[in-house]
């Protein structure tokens, strides 16, 4: 039993070092805070780890893990609007877990989409990370939401059209992100 556990433990840990950047990256663009950030992470990795043997052979333990972080997201949302305050100077979070080729680090206003961000409502604010930063599929977003496609094209296509229409995105929305 005890090398089950182990061996367990060294799957779930090895997930968590490949996936951390990403993770924490998808965390602060739908928090908008590094400390939030890293609580949602570490709130949904805790989640996921009492599940980590059905989690670990699911056909994609990210997808599930996805789902746990949007989930807590959610919650925390709804208990705390304080977390969708516009962001502190979090600009160094996203250089150090930016990917090189990720529209969001190579940004010249990265405060300013950040705050807009944050102004966006929760579920705009997920499918547009998820959709454009996460660059997952419409059916993919609409998973980890919990909703229909349908749902996912609607909130991302409102939340794009509100960063196009603050001065200074538009052009950075329209060339970051599918038009």
């Amino acid at each position: 039993m005890g090398d089950r556990k182990e061996a367990r433990d060294k799957e779930f840990q090895s997930f968590v070092i490949g996936r951390w950047p990403r993770l924490l990256r998808t965390a602060f663009l739908l928090t908008g805070e590094q400390h939030a950030a890293e609580d949602l992470v570490q709130t949904t990795l805790e989640q996921v780890y009492v599940a980590w043997r059905k989690v670990g052979s699911a056909d994609d333990p990210e997808a599930y893990v996805r789902r746990v972080m949007i989930n807590a997201h959610a919650r925390r949302h709804r208990r705390r609007l304080k977390e969708f305050l516009a962001p502190r100077d979090d600009s160094g979070l996203v250089r150090e877990v930016a990917d090189s080729g990720d529209r969001i680090s190579q940004a010249e206003d990265r405060n300013a989409l950040l705050k807009a961000l944050a102004q966006l409502p929760p579920r705009q604010r997920e499918a547009v990370v998820l959709r454009y930063w996460e660059d997952l599929t419409e059916t993919q977003v609409a998973e980890a939401m919990g909703c229909s496609v349908g749902a996912v094209k609607s909130n991302a296509a409102k939340g794009i059209a509100k960063l196009r229409a603050i001065p200074g995105l538009s052009e950075m929305v329209t060339s970051g992100g599918r038009t």
